[in-house]
């Protein structure tokens, strides 16, 4: 049985303060040793830094990862969307064009024989009270319909600018043992494993044969999960010596 892979929150488009940008470099490679080991993929929320479709428009700048994500539909690997705080504007485009399975709420998913819950984990923190209402707010059907009605060129502007103050009030806030709480109380109704994401702060847990795992970020850290032999666990990709492993 080929492992399962899991990851999150590249915020590719947004713009990167002081290091070198190379997540979409990077993605694309590992995307491409995939091609040969993965038997599904799980992308665990805001892999854009903002991703919104209209009727007829797509953001342009995302097309090498687009073709990317095509070329492994085309090897017949299976890949999971589960939408994030940055990427809740998905329409048709993912499901119809590009072969992938599009989820707006947490899995409840049966992988190698054991039960998983896998979110992205945004309004989780007990200080989101005020996200959680703009979380309705934004994935009202009416109000992205409304939204369609801007001339892309306005709309992407203005969700560029908004999520980077998501962004910068997110990293302030979430905290990893609120995370792990979460996870434990998965454990308790059953599930042998959780995956989140989010806080872009990498995080592992193995407790009582059940196994929690916060993938981290594709931005500093470049780590992900991977679910082999049953076992899960937090990698890194291409990077120093770390507590993780580097597949």
């Amino acid at each position: 049985m080929r492992p399962v892979f899991f990851i999150s929150d590249a915020h590719l488009g947004s713009r990167m303060k002081v290091l070198p940008d190379l997540r979409e470099t990077h993605l694309l490679k590992w995307f491409e040793t995939l091609g040969t080991k993965a038997d599904e993929i799980f992308i665990v929320g805001d892999l854009f830094d903002f991703w919104f479709e209209y009727r007829s428009v797509i953001p342009e700048r995302y097309f090498p990862v687009l073709c990317a994500l095509k070329t492994l539909r085309q090897r017949d690997i299976p890949i999971h969307f589960i939408t994030g705080n940055h990427d809740f504007g998905m329409g048709r485009f993912f499901s119809e064009d590009l072969g992938i399975s599009v989820h707006h709420d947490p899995l409840d998913i049966e992988l190698q024989g054991k039960r998983y819950y896998i979110s992205h984990g945004d309004g989780l923190a007990r200080k989101d009270r005020g996200y959680r209402i703009l979380k309705r707010i934004l994935r009202s059907p009416v109000n992205i319909a409304l939204y369609r009605l801007l001339h892309p060129d306005l709309g992407i502007g203005m969700a560029d600018f908004f999520s980077r103050l998501s962004r910068d009030h997110r990293e302030i806030k979430d905290r990893n043992d609120e995370y792990r709480t979460f996870a434990r109380s998965r454990f308790r109704e059953g599930f042998n494993g959780v995956v989140m994401a989010h806080t872009h702060m990498p995080d592992e847990l193995h407790e009582n044969r059940c196994s929690y795992i916060n993938t981290g970020d594709w931005m500093k850290h470049f780590t992900y999960g991977k679910l082999e032999g049953g076992r899960l666990m937090l990698c890194r990709w291409k990077a120093e010596p770390a507590n993780t492993r580097n597949v």
